[in-house]
């Protein structure tokens, strides 16, 4: 079965739009890549604004959205996206994506990341400190846990999120509900290849709601696109239906 599922769209790039050097690639060669691997589509989802050290410049979103514009006139023969791995900044559900900058993106991918600017103290506590607190008892545990996935029950709700990067990842949510709210509001969950989630626990859980699933690379260089090899393993372990993942063929 590994050898039957191909990659055919690739909704986790990032470019060194991303910062400090996080992203080791221009645009034009993500671009160039992708056609020699053959995909349909390849997007670029550099990290928000809100990221302190890899987010994207808020002045250079407009300057990345003309760049892949003109990117498209000359590759006509490949779909290319401008996404946004924005981040979670605030506990009430806020992201790193103002309104108005929502315009120039094609679609709009979130998660959990360490190292942002978070919105108020609470916010900071509730990702830091009581993530640092959990060992100390189950009950701390589970307050950290849900405060975390009601947060992103609220972000998804309230913003309009393509896919749900790396679920479970950066801090501990209960999947199940995150699968629910998905399911609700229309979501798609990522298997990460970089990252190990979701795992493969996390994929039977997710996969008892109508949600569908991505596969992606998260690449930070060009010559990692498409690769999914992980992603695929723990897809076949878990038993997961592939018709449910909507970017291979």
């Amino acid at each position: 079965m590994e050898d039957k599922v191909k990659l055919t769209r690739e909704y986790h790039v990032h470019s060194v739009y991303s910062r400090n050097n996080h992203g080791k690639s221009t645009i034009e060669e993500i671009v160039q890549e992708a056609r020699a691997k053959k995909l349909k589509t390849i997007s670029i989802t550099d990290h928000g604004p809100g990221h302190l050290m890899y987010g994207i410049k808020r002045k250079l979103i407009p300057v990345q959205r003309e760049e892949i514009d003109r990117l498209k006139e000359k590759y006509d023969d490949i779909e290319i996206l401008m996404g946004v791995e924005a981040n979670v900044i605030g506990y009430d559900g806020e992201i790193d994506i103002r309104e108005e900058e929502k315009k120039y993106f094609d679609f709009i991918n979130l998660g959990f990341h360490d190292g942002v600017r978070f919105v108020d103290k609470k916010s900071f506590y509730n990702y830091h400190v009581l993530k640092r607190m959990s060992w100390m008892g189950q009950s701390v545990r589970k307050k950290m846990i849900d405060l975390n996935t009601n947060t992103m029950v609220k972000a998804l709700e309230n913003n309009d999120i393509f896919i749900i990067t790396h679920p479970g990842d950066k801090i501990d949510v209960d999947i199940e509900k995150i699968a629910q709210t998905c399911e609700k509001t229309n979501t798609v969950m990522e298997i990460n290849n970089h990252h190990p989630h979701l795992s493969v626990e996390e994929i039977k859980i997710s996969s008892h709601y109508n949600v569908k699933f991505s596969l992606g690379s998260d690449a930070h260089h060009r010559k990692n696109i498409a690769n999914v090899n992980d992603s695929i393993k723990r897809v076949i372990e878990s038993g997961l239906d592939i018709s449910r993942i909507i970017n291979i063929d």
